[in-house]
């Protein structure tokens, strides 16, 4: 019986592509001009192939290398989308643009992003599409208001109001972090306080009442119990309170359960939550505004309104809005049945639908939560500072009053 063996093809691997750098270079043109640019490639004799075909001769390609640069960060991203959209109104071309971004910047990390995207958009990339390669800087609102701009022809105008959107948004949340920041700084201080004071200040007390031979009083004995507490697991205490922060932090960032109970928390504080409220509305409102009036599609510009306002609870209530509005719900409507909605945003809301000037309503809801969130973020300076000092005066004054009452005791016992 003859055996014959059967072979299958075995599908063939597909090539990785090539991986690019950016390379500088220098040459002359065909008027004998000397000229310098960057381009992305894989190899300096790409470089020159290319550019040999533009009529270039190259005397120079070098690969660049980026120092490695301090974080990119949200202040960084609107500084560029001011400076983009300004060369461009000025009628600068939109590669020359990045290149002075790219250069101007003292942030290689910096640098090294707006030289990447110049990149990809020199080879015919989009650059909406271009932008979308790094949701970690630029996310999906950014990047829809972009894409909306070049298909409108309208990219400088967009850009603007874009950058006007993000200056907006940066400058609230400012605002809201300066107000948190007081209060937390005073707590951390505070407690360092007090562990300084139970590690070495109320031991060294605890040895000259041994020597009183009298019974101390309770809030003496309290505060020594408390002190001999943190000298023997004094690891435990701080170790409990690190690992509980960190424990904390990584939970709001990963858990939505967790992000939602946090944030419905920080709404319902009874003196940071009507900052934090009107902060997280402004925002809403604004996102939106922009969204619309850029002539993005109501349903659609709500899919980037929620994750803008920063807040879990009001990202629930877009979603909700999302769909009843996908269904024929008015936006009036959609936004009374969430229920996170103040009665004087509904109004504007229902007066822009009738009138056909929703964006502008919404633009000036936003104006009137963002002078508030002023108001509120000044007057909450001025009353926190005595709240503060009665809190630290009761804390430490507590403990001071507990060790001297036995040295007031000294006379009886004398």
């Amino acid at each position: 019986m003859a055996i014959t063996a059967t072979t299958r093809a075995l599908p063939t691997p597909r090539p990785r592509a090539p991986r690019e750098h950016t390379y500088a270079w220098e040459g002359r043109d065909r008027t004998g001009k000397v000229v310098r640019g960057e381009v992305r490639a894989s190899g300096p004799t790409v470089v020159q192939t290319s550019l040999r075909r533009q009529g270039i001769a190259v005397t120079k390609v070098t690969k660049r290398r980026y120092k490695k640069g301090r974080r990119i960060g949200e202040k960084d991203i609107t500084l560029f989308t001011r400076q983009l959209a300004t060369m461009m109104k000025a009628g600068v071309p939109l590669l020359q643009s990045f290149d002075i971004v790219a250069r101007g910047t003292n942030n290689a990390s910096v640098s090294k992003l707006f030289t990447d995207i110049r990149g990809d958009v020199e080879t015919g990339t989009s650059l909406s599409q271009a932008f979308r390669k790094y949701p970690l800087y630029f996310d999906s609102l950014f990047c829809n208001l972009v894409g909306a701009g070049e298909q409108a022809g309208i990219l400088d105008d967009l850009l603007d109001r874009l950058a006007s959107y993000k200056e907006k948004m940066l400058a609230i949340k400012g605002k809201i972090k300066s107000a948190l920041f007081y209060p937390a700084a005073v707590l951390v201080v505070a407690f360092i306080v007090v562990a300084v004071i139970m590690l070495f200040v109320v031991p060294a007390f605890k040895e000259v009442f041994s020597n009183f031979g009298a019974d101390l009083p309770a809030p003496t004995l309290m505060v020594i119990a408390m002190s001999d507490f943190f000298v023997e697991y004094w690891y435990l205490v701080f170790g409990g309170i690190g690992g509980g922060l960190y424990f904390l932090i990584q939970s709001w960032r990963r858990s939505p359960k967790v992000q939602m109970a946090m944030d419905r928390l920080l709404l319902k504080l009874p003196v940071f939550g009507p900052v934090v409220e009107k902060g997280t509305i402004a925002r809403w409102l604004r996102t939106l505004s922009t969204m619309f009036a850029a002539g993005v599609p109501l349903v659609e510009a709500l899919d980037s309104v929620g994750g803008a306002s920063g807040n879990h609870v009001y990202l629930t209530a877009t979603k909700k809005i999302q769909q009843e509005v996908s269904t024929g719900t008015s936006l009036t409507v959609a936004m009374q049945n969430s229920q996170v909605f103040p009665n004087m945003v509904l109004q504007m809301s229902s007066i822009g639908e009738e009138s056909g000037s929703l964006d502008s309503m919404l633009s000036k809801a936003a104006d009137i939560f963002e002078r508030e969130v002023d108001d509120a973020v000044e007057s909450l300076s001025s009353l926190l500072e005595p709240m503060i000092m009665v809190v630290l005066g009761t804390l430490i004054g507590g403990l001071v009053i507990a060790m001297y009452l036995p040295i007031f005791k000294l006379g009886q016992v004398v």
